[in-house]
């Protein structure tokens, strides 16, 4: 695991949950549509470290 892509995926989570919020305040679709991806690309980071463990996890 990386604890660098792990802080990665969290930094663009949070970075998507504002853009998201800023969205609604502002009413901008487009807005809420990107913050939304971007929370959706941080939990397949976050699924793809958590594979890694699990198989590194299995090898030792």
């Amino acid at each position: 695991m990386s604890v660098e892509d792990r802080l990665n995926a969290t930094a663009k989570n949070i970075e998507g949950k504002v853009q998201e919020a800023v969205g609604e305040v502002t009413g901008n679709p487009q807005d809420r549509a990107e913050g939304k991806e971007k929370q959706t690309e941080a939990e397949v980071q976050h699924s793809v470290e958590n594979a890694k463990d699990n198989i590194k996890k299995m090898i030792d």
